[in-house]
């Protein structure tokens, strides 16, 4: 291929700012050109580069070699296949569709066009990854597993930043909002990724157990456990929440190390402190690479698969349990409640691979639990 990849970006507000800026950043290095950005909001500072507001449009007129797909989780499949029947590869932002229906439409799409489909889970590029997988495949014993943990905040205007936000459902259809499936999604992802590719994860079908709750009259929750289980006794364990008043990084265990989110510092095992982030590869720079060279892939659409089976757990699971406000306390910051003591809580679910209502809880109620087969789905995933 000659000249720089000409590269469209579909939801240029919000999260797309982040593309605009390394979409500036590679073409001053005339790795892209930008041909095209669309949103259905007014687009500040554009520049020289023209502006849609209908991506049909854009994708007739400028014929882009990418397209960067930064809108809404529910509104993705649609224009990720109008993107690829056009001749596009894609980077398709987290999470990248919403049910296993539609992830085997577009790996199909994909298929049918011999088009590339990168998704934007930043944290699969990290440099420390492959020494993490490396820590889990070393442990003993292997059934301790992999765990995530995070303590976040996010103020009430966060659950109103836009009309499906904190949302579970518009016009019928599930919107991956929430903890689990929106700010810790890189987080589930990367120990999904960890199990699979250190311990060889999951042996068989898995037990879902799943303990979700809500601070807010919100529809989705802002703290979650979710416990995986596979037939060997192998575990994945995701802790997290966005009302918490301490901030502590999200951070992956496996094998007796730490990955920490989003810096990429790695604690090896038995080591006292971090050591520096030795950084990751860009998605969109490997997309390119990709098409021009055939490198693999860091996050192609097949290896989220069992992302997108668990989107389908929590589209399925009953709602949130809201936590009376008695356990709630004003955050120091303003704009909502936190809930006290919610990141001892989370840590100790990590150290211990018990559940908040195992560990008596107050607030605490039984899992949800469902059993569903995790395991990757042949494709060539062009």
């Amino acid at each position: 291929m000659n000249g720089p990849a000409r590269v469209a970006l579909i939801g240029a507000n919000g999260h797309g700012l982040h593309h605009r800026r390394n979409l500036t950043r590679l073409a001053a290095q005339g790795v892209v050109e930008p041909v095209a950005l669309c949103d259905v909001r007014p687009v500040e500072e554009p520049g020289d580069v023209p502006v849609f507001t209908d991506h049909r449009a854009l994708l007739a007129e400028t014929r882009p070699d990418v397209v960067i797909v930064c809108t809404p989780p529910h509104t993705h499949l649609e224009i990720a296949l109008d993107a690829v029947a056009a001749g596009a590869d894609l980077l398709l932002e987290k999470p990248p569709v919403s049910s296993l229906v539609e992830h085997d439409v577009l790996l199909a799409a994909l298929d049918e066009h011999g088009r590339a489909g990168q998704v934007g889970f930043q944290a699969l590029g990290s440099a420390a990854l492959p020494d993490l997988v490396a820590a889990a495949r070393h442990a003993a014993p292997a059934s301790v597993g992999v765990a995530a943990f995070g303590s976040w905040w996010r103020p009430d205007s966060y659950w109103r930043r836009s009309p499906w936000a904190g949302r579970r459902r518009i016009d019928g259809r599930f919107v991956a909002d929430g903890a689990l499936a929106n700010p810790f999604a890189h987080a589930v992802m990367q120990s999904l990724a960890v199990a699979e590719a250190g311990l060889g994860w999951p042996a068989g079908p898995v037990t879902v157990e799943l303990e979700w709750y809500r601070t807010r009259d919100i529809e989705v929750e802002d703290t979650a456990c979710l416990r995986l289980t596979d037939r060997a006794g192998t575990t994945v364990l995701v802790a997290v929440t966005l009302c918490a008043v301490p901030f502590v990084r999200g951070e992956i265990h496996a094998g007796g190390a730490v990955l920490e989110y989003p810096t990429d510092r790695l604690r090896s095992p038995g080591a006292a402190d971090f050591r520096p982030p030795a950084g990751r590869v860009d998605l969109l720079e490997n997309l390119i690479a990709h098409r021009a060279t055939g490198v693999p892939l860091v996050a192609p659409l097949a290896r989220t698969r069992p992302l997108t089976a668990l989107l389908e757990v929590l589209a399925a699971a009953p709602a949130p349990a809201a936590i009376p406000a008695g356990f709630l306390v004003p955050h120091p910051d303003g704009d909502g409640l936190a809930l006290a003591g919610v990141d001892t809580t989370l840590r100790t679910v990590v150290e211990t691979g018990a559940l908040p209502s195992e560990l008596d809880i107050p607030w605490a109620v039984p899992p949800y639990r469902t059993v569903l087969d995790l395991r990757q789905k042949e494709s060539s995933d062009a």
